[in-house]
């Protein structure tokens, strides 16, 4: 009996130490309490695999569960992760997600910021923005490229250094060249000043010499005496031109000037005859009217002429029996349309043409100014919207109908012509389509009548089928 009762008491014994053991493998794994799945993304995991830890403003707090593998370069591995229920009021929907590691090699993590108090809490199955890590062998990297320049600029500097002691050496000897000939110079000036002071040389002479000074003044005198001379030549030359004009030559000369007054006056007279014959030729007619009006007026009637051929071939391009002729054709504007127009015309909203409708949600997103601006995931949401039609993107016309589900008439009818414009102007850009081919239209918030929606809030891209 008491080996039996041993037994049992052995059994127990081992049940409760199991049951504790469980208990706590599973407490520290939290598989007993309430937990919140987030997803994130990253284009580099950077070593985090299924049941690393999850840390909410460096607190444990979870763990990652699984991973999507992209399907293409572009796109971003996919975590699963969770974390405990109670830490769940500290993650917002601005928390960011970073990639983290314990000590310098230890395992990695992942470790979600606290989000800002405006922000709201995140729900079950949300995503979280996803920061990039940084890998420590490219830090590694970048030191390694800092070391160098580094080592190079020192050694420009050594060299910069070797080059000015070079410079400076150089420029003390020219230094002292150039002192040894100013003193050299200097003691020549002395010298001649001296000289001067004792009458020697030329200067000398003019200063100390009285003969000298006597051969000056008598060239002073010489001077004088041929200025007399030159102006006893100047009389006579005026006595000559007073024999010419006795001789009567400045009549000569009045003669040949009348001559040339006369020339000039038969040139002024046939100037005068070209004017009037330009003044008779642009003059009024005999009703009073002139020849620049008559130009003027035949000028505004070809403008009226042309106008109204211009009217009657839009109005033939409309015309029931003729719009299948111009349309073969390429005579239709996308760009005229009218959202009545258009609602009407059966060629454009024709239940059977290529339609992709996209929300705004999908391509928009708004900026610091309050203005709508196309987002680079909406940029691929268009991508893959048309890269089915293959070939027809650039043989049929389309046209990209804006749609926008606001109460006020006028911003709905702005945003809506904004969103077309964009996706349009895009489009355009990307695929080098032609400017002719494809339209923008601001259709409010009503889509043509016998279409997939009565009411629409983003875009619609439809390849028209125009009858041929």
């Amino acid at each position: 009996m008491n080996r039996f009762m041993m037994v049992g008491l052995f059994v127990l014994s081992g049940l409760a130490l199991l049951s504790a053991g469980l208990f706590m493998i599973g407490n520290r794994h939290e598989a007993f309490a309430r937990h919140v799945e987030l997803y994130t993304d990253f284009s580099d995991v950077s070593g985090i695999v299924p049941g690393a830890k999850v840390q909410v403003a460096g607190m444990d707090a979870g763990e990652v569960l699984a991973m999507e593998v992209p399907l293409s370069p572009p796109a971003k591995f996919r975590v699963k992760l969770r974390i405990n229920e109670k830490l769940n009021g500290l993650v917002r929907t601005d928390s960011v997600v970073t990639v983290g590691q314990e000590g310098v090699v230890g395992n990695r993590f992942l470790e979600i910021s606290a989000g800002s108090p405006q922000a709201p809490a995140v729900e079950n199955g949300a995503t979280l923005k996803g920061t990039e890590p940084t890998d420590l062998s490219a830090i590694l990297e970048l030191a390694r490229g800092t070391i160098v320049n580094l080592n190079t600029t020192v050694h420009n500097a050594n060299t910069l250094v070797t080059n000015a002691n070079g410079l400076i050496t150089e420029v003390a000897g020219n230094l002292n060249a150039t002192l040894d000939k100013t003193k050299l110079t200097i003691s020549n000036a002395n010298d001649v000043v001296t000289g001067l002071k004792e009458g020697r040389g030329p200067a000398g002479m003019l200063l100390r010499d009285e003969a000298v000074a006597d051969q000056v003044r008598q060239a002073v005198a010489n001077a004088k005496s041929a200025t007399s001379e030159l102006k006893r030549t100047a009389e006579q030359a005026n006595a000559l031109m007073s024999d010419l004009q006795s001789k009567g030559l400045p009549n000569q000369v009045d003669d040949t000037v009348k001559e040339a007054k006369k020339s000039v006056a038969n040139l002024n007279a046939a100037s005068a005859q070209v004017r009037q014959a330009i003044a008779d030729l642009t003059g009024p007619d005999g009703d009073g009217v002139t020849a620049t009006s008559t130009i003027r007026e035949s000028l505004s009637n070809v403008n009226v002429a042309t106008a109204n051929i211009a009217d009657d071939t839009e109005a033939l391009k409309h015309n029931f029996l003729l719009r299948g002729f111009f349309n073969k054709r390429g005579y239709y504007s996308l760009a005229g349309l009218t959202p009545d127009q258009y609602r009407r015309d059966r060629s454009f909203a024709a239940s059977n043409s290529d339609r992709a409708w996209l929300t705004a949600d999908q391509l928009f997103h708004s900026k610091a100014d309050g203005s709508e601006e196309l987002t680079s995931k909406g940029k691929s949401e268009l991508n893959s919207a048309i890269k089915g039609y293959g070939s027809k993107l650039l043989e049929s016309p389309i046209m990209v109908e804006g749609y926008a589900d606001t109460d006020d008439s006028a911003d709905c009818l702005a945003l809506s012509r904004h969103r077309a414009t964009l996706v349009r102007n895009y489009l355009q850009s990307h695929f080098a389509l032609d400017s002719a081919r494809i339209g923008a239209l601001a259709m409010e918030n009503r889509p043509p009548e016998g279409l997939a929606h009565s009411t629409w809030d983003g875009v619609a891209i439809v390849l028209l089928k125009l009858k041929r």
